[in-house]
């Protein structure tokens, strides 16, 4: 879905001068390695699913793992899709377990209780990934209507046998959780949200984890549809803007890293990735390892109030 706008404040004009470009070193080297997803969630900002074929190719992994050792990168970050359901992603998390102390996969859970996938719960706890896993709420029925029937049970299960192998519970293997928005209305503070969240899975579980994420819905992609099929587009992205936090803008997530696409495209962010704006120069990860890295000028449109709203939002949780 292309990015729309509302007649409203551009939100490049409410950003500083110095906000406007990318940090004097990146950290983060984001890699999207396809759509290819065992789910279709609602609020699924690259609209991912079963029926999707993209997906990441080995030159363009070879080619990021380069670059990662070439501009100082300090952490990978791994998503998609379901990133594993990439065919090269065993090869790829290897290799990049090799040269990165921080590598962090985002999964949606549900897929480590398929076959061939389960054994990669292993896999994750012998190379110390960060696992950042989705689950949208702690009750069943927001998560089943968002995901599907019967995922919420599945996703519980996996949380269950990713502590027996310590995560969540050894220092060394961080169990991250996500949480998002069920419709078009803001999340809680991400403080408080979190102590919910690790009150009522120990409780009704014993489930243990790390940090919980909270995550604006970003008027992209599917969840951008539904705003637009129920008429709620504008007014979303009007109390987007209502609720602009200037203290986030020098935390912005773009401003510290690289996302990569699936064919070797190069993004600001996985919002810009979904809404298909590629960097302003236009250069690909090919084309980068072929020069020295200098700081880029953003490409911002209206969906970045959903990164400066209230607390502020990134793929790292709140940034106020």
């Amino acid at each position: 879905m292309a990015v729309g706008t509302t007649g409203n404040v551009p939100f490049e004009e409410r950003v500083n001068e110095q906000d406007k470009y990318t940090a004097s070193e990146l950290s983060v080297l984001q890699m999207n390695l396809g759509r290819v997803c065992n789910l279709s969630c609602k609020h699924c900002h690259m609209e991912a699913g079963p029926a999707r074929s993209e997906v990441m190719k080995r030159p363009v992994m070879e080619s990021a793992l380069l670059l990662y050792k070439k501009y100082g990168f300090s952490t990978i970050d791994i998503t998609g899709g379901a990133p594993e359901m990439n065919p090269d992603f065993s090869w790829f998390l290897d290799e990049a377990c090799k040269i990165c102390q921080h590598v962090i996969v985002r999964t949606n859970l549900v897929i480590l209780g398929e076959k061939p996938y389960d054994l990669l719960i292993r896999t994750y706890a012998k190379n110390k990934v960060e696992l950042v896993c989705s689950l949208p709420h702690y009750l069943s029925e927001p998560v089943d209507r968002v995901r599907g029937e019967g995922t919420f049970e599945k996703a519980i299960e996996i949380l269950k046998k990713l502590n027996a192998v310590g995560y969540g519970i050894n220092e060394e293997l961080i169990l991250d959780m996500v949480y998002n928005p069920a419709g078009a209305f803001f999340a809680p503070p991400q403080g408080v949200l979190e102590k919910e969240y690790k009150e009522k899975l120990k409780d009704e579980y014993g489930i243990s984890f790390n940090q919980l994420f909270v995550i604006t819905n970003n008027p992209v992609g599917r969840f951008g549809n539904f705003l637009m099929r129920t008429g709620n587009y504008e007014s979303y992205l009007g109390r987007l803007e209502a609720a602009f936090n200037e203290k986030t803008l020098p935390n912005m997530m773009c401003r510290f890293q690289l996302s990569v696409g699936y064919d070797g495209k190069l993004y600001d962010c996985d919002f810009n990735q979904a809404a298909n704006l590629t960097i302003k120069t236009g250069e690909t990860i090919f084309d980068l390892l072929k020069k020295e890295y200098e700081p880029r000028e953003i490409r911002f449109g209206q969906h970045c109030y959903a990164c400066t709203a209230g607390q502020g939002s990134s793929c790292g949780g709140a940034t106020d």
